[in-house]
């Protein structure tokens, strides 16, 4: 199953914006080369340490106590990402709200360890067909041509 990839009108919006426990949770690992030292890499590599020849993971995220070195802010409270369009893979990958629009259980696991309330499901719009057409009945029916 593919996950949403969901735009938030403003900042405000965004949940990530109040939480970011995830990155001060999981250690943040990834193939090397997504780094920017490797041809085509975007992950600022002085922001990186390795782990074996083939990944590395964010500073910050390797130890027992755990705090990405691009988070900026106050966990719970307001946050953000200081390297956000070239954030690695993991990041780019782990969603806040399902295609269903439940929020992630993980996610909201993580928020009940900051004090944080759940997110509250999305409203999902009816699925279109091919050429855009609503796939549910209409409500009232055609006007007479």
């Amino acid at each position: 199953m593919s996950t949403p990839i969901l735009e938030f009108a403003t900042d405000a919006n965004n949940p990530c914006m109040h939480c970011g426990v995830c990155c001060t949770h999981f250690r943040i690992s990834f193939y090397w080369a997504e780094a920017d030292d490797a041809p085509s890499g975007w992950v600022p590599a002085s922001l990186t340490e390795p782990l074996n020849p083939w990944l590395r993971c964010m500073k910050g995220t390797n130890g027992k106590t755990r705090r990405c070195i691009a988070l900026t802010g106050t966990v719970g409270q307001a946050v953000r990402c200081a390297i956000y369009s070239q954030r690695p893979s993991p990041c780019r990958e782990f969603p806040v709200y399902l295609e269903d629009g439940r929020p992630n259980p993980k996610c909201n696991e993580l928020r009940a360890q900051v004090g944080l309330p759940p997110l509250p499901e999305l409203p999902i719009a009816p699925a279109n067909d091919p050429d855009g057409a609503p796939t549910e009945p209409p409500t009232e029916p055609p006007a007479a041509a």
